[in-house]
């Protein structure tokens, strides 16, 4: 049971507490708390004065612990020789493929059903997202092997870009980024078939794991390497070419932040770098802003840049320092 769930005891259930527990809670509230006045002063809060919940109505939220446990499911699906369970053989791998699966998506569709309230822009019925979550997971499902395609090509690029990798095996293993680019793929996947709010709390749960802050809406083409990757940031409206390679620390991210007349945030408007194809982008640069980083860069180490770069530049401090017209 989440916490979540767990939040609606009642302060009678502190009878089912183990003898000592109880025994210190009871003490606990016979020492004057006023909590039936507390309590009520919250519930005033959450229902009336400062009222945050979507559309003010009390929803059950997605469940980490759940979507944790459809992301395990899809990552052995996809790899079940690496994350699956030992012992498979030719045999029997594609039983465990499908029974994995049909666990995984069962369990995703769930928790589709309970984020779309967070993602649409109008109420439906329990029948209603029901449905929809049914659809989104059946398009999201035929998608799966298109997604293993590119992180097959995303291990062959950090195989091929690092020599300190082993093999394959190493990567999918070892490897954080890969970590995160395995949930970006998922998540970016379900951002594009309208499960934005699950969208991100996967690549949220990433971030924990991985120190690796990919936003669902990024565009990422195949063959992406992330180096080390503890410190990455890649924006939501950020394009990333073919063959793209990161170090850690890198920030891909938004230079100024447009408001609208009344002083809010004008939220969607590209602006996040385009990488092109075959750069590099070295640890701790920052690139900012709706600029495009040209084919075949290389952009060196606390490089801080917010102007376009031609296609086949090496940009280093001093010349980004020199060159940097609009910084």
């Amino acid at each position: 049971m989440d916490g979540w769930a767990r939040s609606s005891t009642s302060l009678g259930d502190l009878a089912g507490l183990p003898a000592t527990s109880a025994r210190d809670s009871g003490e606990a509230l016979s020492a004057g708390w006023n909590l039936d006045e507390i309590v009520a002063a919250l519930r005033q809060s959450r229902d009336v004065t400062h009222n945050i919940r979507h559309r003010g109505r009390l929803r059950p939220p997605p469940s980490r612990e759940a979507i944790t446990e459809a992301l395990k499911g899809l990552a052995s699906a996809l790899f079940p020789a690496h994350y699956g369970q030992s012992g498979l053989t030719s045999e029997t791998i594609d039983y465990f493929v499908g029974a994995t699966l049909n666990t995984a998506l069962t369990t995703l569709a769930e928790q589709v059903k309970r984020s779309l309230p967070f993602s649409l822009q109008e109420d439906r019925s329990d029948d209603e997202l029901r449905r929809e979550a049914q659809s989104i997971t059946q398009a999201f499902a035929r998608e799966l092997p298109g997604i293993r395609g590119l992180l097959v090509s995303d291990i062959h690029a950090a195989y091929h870009g690092d020599p300190a990798a082993t093999g394959h095996s190493e990567i999918l293993l070892v490897y954080p980024g890969l970590t995160a680019v395995i949930h970006y793929r998922i998540s970016h996947a379900l951002q594009q078939l309208g499960a934005t709010f699950l969208a991100r709390l996967i690549t949220d749960i990433a971030h924990s794991r991985t120190g690796i802050d990919i936003h669902p809406g990024a565009q990422i083409g195949g063959s992406f390497f992330i180096d080390h990757g503890t410190g990455v940031v890649i924006g939501e409206t950020t394009v990333i070419g073919e063959r793209v390679r990161l170090y850690q620390a890198v920030t891909l991210g938004a230079r100024s932040f447009p408001s609208d007349a009344q002083g809010a945030l004008i939220k969607g408007n590209p602006r996040h770098p385009i990488i092109e194809d075959d750069v590099v982008i070295y640890a701790g640069a920052t690139v900012l802003g709706r600029v495009t980083i040209g084919r075949g860069s290389s952009i060196g180490g606390n490089v801080w840049l917010t102007h376009d770069v031609p296609p086949g530049s090496a940009i280093t401090q001093a010349h980004s320092r020199t060159t940097g017209r609009n910084e």
